[in-house]
């Protein structure tokens, strides 16, 4: 098993941060900086009218970096792609307390489990120092190659290849949440062009 912390200091207020949060997927200038999500899809989102929570659920599609080959020949339908790669659904579960200034996401794989379980925890929160201008980010994530358990040298290196990748794609989520940091920055200023 892997098991990695990313932290991240945004350099923008929390509102902001947690906006372009929801945007990143959606925005038509990220589909190649996420060329790795084929596709999103909203499956239920609720507000809790009492606390001011907002629940919501997304599915995520992604396609796999290249399989290495003895996992390719435990999934046929990897075998069959060109590069050895695969589709893998996730579920995205967010809680969003915004009279606290808290966002936490859950990203978990619903298919290929039976060959790797991935899950992702981020937090979006005021940062201690400057809690009106800045947000810190914290993510974690699990890797753990089940059906190669017992072959430790070799679950050891498929989960470090896919923590590579995993780290690689966080760090384009990062610039993308950035980058439409900005735009929504300079959209209440009034400099932002028409569209994201």
């Amino acid at each position: 098993m892997v098991v990695y912390t990313q932290e991240h200091v945004y350099r923008h207020p929390w509102d902001r941060v947690t906006a372009a949060a929801w945007r990143k997927f959606t925005d038509p200038a990220s589909r190649t900086a996420l060329s790795h999500v084929a596709d999103v899809h909203t499956l239920h989102r609720r507000l809790d009218s009492d606390t001011g929570h907002l629940h919501a659920a997304r599915s995520i599609t992604v396609r796999s970096p290249p399989l290495p080959f003895i996992l390719r020949r435990l999934l046929p339908s990897a075998a069959a792609s060109p590069n050895g790669a695969a589709l893998c659904h996730c579920v995205e579960t967010s809680l969003v307390d915004a009279p606290r200034r808290a966002m936490d996401v859950v990203v978990r794989n619903v298919s290929l489990r039976g060959l790797i379980e991935v899950e992702e925890r981020a937090s979006y929160r005021p940062h201690p120092d400057r809690p009106e201008e800045w947000t810190q980010f914290r993510q974690e994530t699990t890797i753990r190659c089940r059906p190669l358990a017992a072959l430790a040298a070799v679950a050891e290196k498929v989960e470090t290849r896919c923590a590579e990748r995993f780290l690689q794609n966080s760090a384009k989520g990062r610039e993308v949440v950035e980058r439409i940091c900005r735009y929504l920055e300079a959209e209440s200023t009034g400099a932002a062009p028409s569209a994201v």
